[in-house]
């Protein structure tokens, strides 16, 4: 934690549209009480200055770095902070338990937003997605679309539900049905729909909730994308340099991603393994380290087109290009392995239960990885796969290039000295690794 604790606990008050009228006595009276009253200017203004006479401060812009500056600046006061429905919802009840720790705060929790649209909508809550583009991008809902499923966005503005519907038509969910609730929970309750294909309202309330009900259409030309890795070829824009389908799929279950773990996918060619890692867990994170600049640029405009815009992308080459990155719990290597240092820096930067998973094709790299497999064990594996094609009038075989696959989790004691002599260097990069 960045500051310590303030000897007065800090409260923290989830409002609803209906403002002062909707707060429980236990909140009425923590705003009453406070000396200082920190919030948006919007929540502000719903609090009644003959009840509420504390200091008003609102936050500045961007708020995230305010948060410990103004809790130092106000710590032994009364403080009472203002949040949107339930603070430890998408709301600034994480960012103050991770400054100040949940022991300092005292929270007043209303119902969120999606408590009442579920309410509004007769969908049960925990049946029901939710995806925040509160200063989040748009294409974070692409990760959510699967037919059948009835997701909730929690809208950034009025704009928002336009942005939505031009995203449902790009990815193939043009008949998806849309409900745009605003103002939930207070006399100003308004509600309207469409479907995105055919979306033509105009912007209303910003503050509003957008309830999804996934529909595909077959005949858009988009594949359909499953939930689990080995997502088609046709769903990446690439080169060539892209992992195959059938190789990833093998490749993320050696690399097993697992809820809030970070992925170093160096050599990332069209970013798929670290694309498809952060498809499996919302709080999976990754980081695709490319040399080609224009590559770099492939990977970014894939992960937006799906769903993972937060991926992280870093131009140059490895192991130079790993300076400084945050630690890996799994790491892929899939090309460039005979570059000087890049093996003994991956495996150097992983903890003892890290993941070290590399894909080759050339015998060069193939004579590496049987050397570390000697010393430090794992899985050595060939991976073929053939494709039926036609041949004249008749079905025949055709192989792809066999991948050899070395995976390997870090022991707690790793005292194997470094590998000092590496073969000449492999300049290839990910997609020729397949």
């Amino acid at each position: 934690m960045s500051s310590a604790a303030p000897p007065v606990p800090v409260t923290v008050v989830g409002l609803g549209a209906d403002g002062w009228a909707g707060l429980t006595a236990g909140a009425r009276s923590a705003l009453a009480s406070a000396e200082v009253l920190i919030g948006g200017p919007r929540q502000l203004d719903l609090l009644p200055h003959a009840d509420c006479a504390g200091l008003r401060v609102a936050w500045p812009s961007p708020l995230r770095p305010a948060v410990p500056k103004l809790m130092a600046e106000h710590a032994g006061r009364r403080i009472a902070v203002l949040a949107s429905g339930d603070p430890m919802f998408y709301g600034i009840g994480r960012a103050l338990s991770e400054e100040l720790g949940p022991e300092a705060l005292r929270v007043h929790p209303h119902p969120s937003s999606v408590s009442y649209a579920c309410a509004r909508l007769g969908w049960p809550v925990e049946d029901t997605e939710v995806v925040t583009v509160v200063g989040r991008p748009v294409a974070r809902l692409a990760a959510a679309l699967h037919e059948g499923r009835r997701v909730l966005v929690l809208s950034a503005g009025a704009a928002t539900p336009d942005e939505i519907a031009a995203l449902l038509r790009e990815r193939g969910f043009g008949p998806s049905r849309m409900r745009v609730l605003e103002q939930l929970g207070s006399e100003h309750e308004d509600a309207y729909e469409g479907t995105a294909q055919d979306w033509a309202h105009e912007p209303g309330d910003p503050l509003n909730v957008v309830a999804v009900e996934c529909r595909r259409d077959p005949a858009a030309g988009v594949p359909r994308l499953g939930a689990t890795p080995g997502l088609p070829d046709a769903a990446y824009e690439h080169d060539g340099q892209l992992t195959k389908r059938h190789v990833r799929a093998a490749t993320l279950c050696a690399l097993a991603p697992a809820p809030g773990e970070l992925l170093w996918d160096i050599g990332g060619g069209s970013g798929s393994i670290g694309i498809e890692w952060m498809r499996t867990h919302p709080s999976c994170r990754a980081v695709a380290i490319e040399r080609v600049p224009e590559r770099a640029g492939r990977i970014t405009r894939n992960a937006a087109a799906l769903g993972v815009p937060a991926l992280r992308v870093v131009v140059g080459a490895a192991p130079a290009a790993l300076e400084g990155l945050p630690a890996p719990d799994a790491v892929f290597i899939g090309g460039g392995l005979t570059a000087p240092g890049l093996l003994d820096a991956a495996w150097a930067a992983l903890a003892p239960g890290g993941r070290l998973v590399v894909n080759t094709v050339t015998l060069e790299s193939e004579a590496v990885l049987g050397e570390r497999h000697r010393r430090h064990g794992g899985d050595l594996v060939k991976l073929a796969v053939s494709h039926a094609v036609p041949v004249g009038g008749f079905t025949g075989w055709r192989q792809a290039m066999p991948v050899t696959q070395w995976s390997v989790t870090k022991p707690a004691r790793d005292t194997e000295p470094a590998l000092d002599t590496e073969p000449a260097r492999d300049t290839k990069t990910q997609g020729e690794a397949e």
